[in-house]
């Protein structure tokens, strides 16, 4: 295994202190179950893969769903979050409260038994799908997510279709551009994602009649599947100085650890997903780990003070900047 090595650690490059703006996203991972395995997954999810929410915990985070209205946006997350207890319980939730409800799909998972009804539910509680579909061509896809996968997302997108996702201004789907996992050094950023975005839509409308909103290009960090690829072909220390080199600071102020919190299926509090999944809790002002019920107990979501960073934050400050709801700038 490769040992971290950059030049300049990534609080050191910061003219302060990484700190916390209001909390308005609740974002949550409710377990790893997932009905694929896909190659540069950071979260490592897949079919035999059993961890999972908890009844206990779901309870803890509809309660913190309904306590603060400063939550704004409520991002369901997994595996297929879908898969994993707790979903539906979570949707409704939020929407009861007006929040915002995103999910962040893969689309294949309609197409196994009891979820057929997924689109159609989707829509009636007007949530925004965030779709994986990290190329347009086939080959691409297949080849980081597995055998057949582009066939059956291409049905599930014209599936939301159908049901007047992209059409009507309530039901927003998104889809998520991953670049091709290095296998050289001769690494590359996510492209412009304006033109990107404009590339896709032609070629989705033109091959397969299939409209979408937004496409949100998002940098492989270096966690999770993708940290393993890169230490299997020994190109982990050179890919971090790649993205350590591409530093921007301009994208520091939009990050989107600065306005969130992200849940685990333990109910553990983490400033971002990329922290959760390297284990890297958040922490409150007296050095403290936070959970679901330690927030609830302090009627307050403002406990940390300082967010907690690694070397791999340099993939979301790199460039153009990357986050879950794609490029920064």
């Amino acid at each position: 295994m490769q040992t971290q090595s950059i030049a300049i650690p990534f609080k050191n490059k910061l003219n302060s202190p990484l700190t916390k703006k209001g909390i308005t996203v609740l974002q949550i991972n409710l377990g790893k179950r997932c009905n694929l395995a896909c190659t540069h997954c950071h979260v490592e999810a897949g079919p035999k893969r059993t961890e999972e929410l908890s009844p206990e915990v779901c309870e803890q985070l509809i309660s913190l769903i309904h306590k603060f209205p400063e939550i704004q946006i409520v991002d369901l997350t997994g595996g297929a979050p879908e898969m994993n207890y707790g979903f539906k319980p979570l949707v409704e939730a939020a929407r009861a409260s007006g929040k915002q409800v995103i999910v962040r799909s893969n689309l294949t998972i309609y197409f196994e038994d009891g979820f057929a009804d997924l689109p159609e539910y989707f829509a009636q509680n007007q949530i925004r799908v965030v779709a994986s579909l990290p190329c347009y061509l086939a080959d691409n896809v297949d080849k980081m997510r597995g055998a057949g996968v582009f066939d059956s997302s291409v049905k599930a997108l014209q599936w939301l279709n159908q049901v007047g996702y992209g059409k009507k201004p309530n039901l927003i789907l998104d889809l998520i551009f991953n670049p091709q996992l290095p296998t050289d050094e001769k690494f590359s950023l996510a492209p412009e994602q304006s033109n990107l975005e404009q590339d896709y839509k032609m070629f989705l409308q033109e091959h397969f009649n299939i409209v979408f909103n937004n496409l949100f290009a998002i940098t492989n960090l270096p966690v999770g599947r993708t940290k393993m690829h890169l230490e299997r072909r020994k190109l982990y220390t050179s890919y971090l100085q790649f993205l350590e080199s591409h530093f921007n600071p301009s994208t520091v102020e939009h990050l989107m650890c600065r306005d969130e919190l992200s849940i685990d299926y333990l109910g553990n509090v983490y400033d971002c997903d990329f922290n959760q999944i390297m284990n890297l809790p958040a922490k409150n002002r007296n050095g403290e780990t936070l959970t679901v019920s330690k927030l609830l107990k302090a009627g307050s979501l403002d406990l940390i003070s300082e967010i907690q960073t690694a070397a791999y934050c340099y993939g979301c400050t790199a460039g153009c900047g990357s986050s879950c709801g794609g490029a920064l700038l």
